[in-house]
């Protein structure tokens, strides 16, 4: 596998970003934690460190098995990167979006699902109409200014 600096964050990740959308759901065109867990390892032996998963894919359940493959390698290795706009199975005002309230709460989520105190690259999913993108920017900014231990 060969290796690259993403961006400017002198992390090293694998050529090959790994998404897991296609994780979590009993739809016929998606893949059970046992199907989703195979071919993660693969992944792994293969020498793929970078994995992409989103809060909203399979309402959580796809960075809930990345996490439980994941945590039986060693997470130092590995480059987490998730996303957040669109709700997680959750049903009120604040559950979807990029305001402050939505970020945190949904970083939160996302931290105990995937199992780690940290998550190495926190994108938005799209943009959001409704807030500011200053407002995103800061939220964005201070979630990774301050971590601290997932729930």
């Amino acid at each position: 596998m060969e290796y690259t600096t993403l961006g400017s964050t002198g992390m090293e990740v694998s050529q090959v970003c790994f998404g897991c959308m296609s994780f979590g759901s009993e739809e016929p065109w998606m893949l059970d934690e046992a199907e989703g867990r195979q071919i993660i390892e693969r992944a792994l032996d293969l020498g793929v460190n970078f994995f992409d998963t989103a809060n909203v894919y399979s309402d959580g359940e796809s960075e809930a098995i990345l996490g439980d493959v994941l945590s039986e390698y060693d997470c130092d290795e590995q480059v987490v990167a998730t996303e957040v706009r669109f709700p997680a199975g959750e049903d009120h005002p604040n559950a979807a979006g990029l305001s402050r309230k939505t970020i945190e709460q949904e970083l939160d989520a996302s931290r105990e699902r995937l199992g780690v105190d940290t998550v190495d690259l926190y994108q938005t999913h799209r943009v959001d109409p409704n807030t500011p993108p200053e407002t995103t920017l800061r939220a964005l900014d201070d979630a990774g200014r301050s971590v601290t231990p997932a729930p």
